[in-house]
């Protein structure tokens, strides 16, 4: 397949990409945009693949009050033409491997016995395994694969984002009812389109240079 995306435009796009702080509220992703976005979302990369999160898209205006209240009033959270809340499937557990299984199974048109060894190899590692201890930091981790691939997508559209670490993951939970579910608040990203009025936008990127970061062997 030939790259729609020249090596040019791809640096470009992460140049031109920062953390937006002032939306404008006038404009709006588009729905077929967002559709984009979504799918982006569904298929983001994770750990044997299990994607132990789950995406809330958050529209109402009277929800986000809320929540920027629980977000220290940072107004990304009203401005953004949508926000998305990224919450982790909490203590992930057995019946959520199987669901997966299941799920595999029926795709890819294979019967179930034959994933018994790729089941014992998840179960033993997250379930019953040393690192169960630690699960939810484990599922945190393939959230915010997630986020980084939203991030990179939204900037190849032209929408921007910021995501965002700053709210109270209790307040959140409670206000979006996440617990009751299992789920839990982890990280925010606000996408839209950034305010002429945002002073950053016009900042120069700073960056640690590719010899201090990269190493080659």
């Amino acid at each position: 397949m030939t790259s729609m995306l020249s090596e040019h435009d791809l640096i470009e796009r992460e140049t031109w990409r920062y953390a937006v702080k002032r939306f404008d509220t006038t404009r709006q992703i588009s729905p077929n945009h967002w559709n984009a976005l979504e799918q982006v979302l569904v298929l983001s990369p994770s750990s044997y693949g299990l994607q132990p999160y789950h995406f809330l898209v958050i529209k109402d205006q009277a929800l986000r009050a809320q929540l920027t209240t629980a977000s220290y009033g940072q107004p990304q959270i009203a401005e953004c033409s949508l926000l998305v809340v990224f919450t982790i499937c909490k203590n992930l557990d057995r019946a959520h491997v199987e669901r997966f299984i299941a799920r595999t199974a029926l795709i890819r048109k294979i019967p179930v016995e034959s994933l018994a060894r790729y089941r014992a190899v998840m179960i033993g590692d997250l379930i019953d395994g040393p690192r169960h201890a630690w699960i939810d930091e484990w599922s945190a981790r393939q959230a915010y694969l997630a986020l980084g691939n939203l991030l990179t997508s939204a900037a190849t559209l032209g929408v921007d984002a910021c995501p965002m670490e700053g709210f109270d993951p209790v307040q959140y939970d409670e206000i979006l009812g996440l617990s009751p579910r299992g789920l839990s608040a982890v990280v925010v990203c606000a996408l839209g389109y950034r305010s002429e009025d945002d002073p950053h936008a016009q900042e120069e990127k700073v960056r640690f240079s590719a010899a201090d970061l990269i190493e080659h062997r």
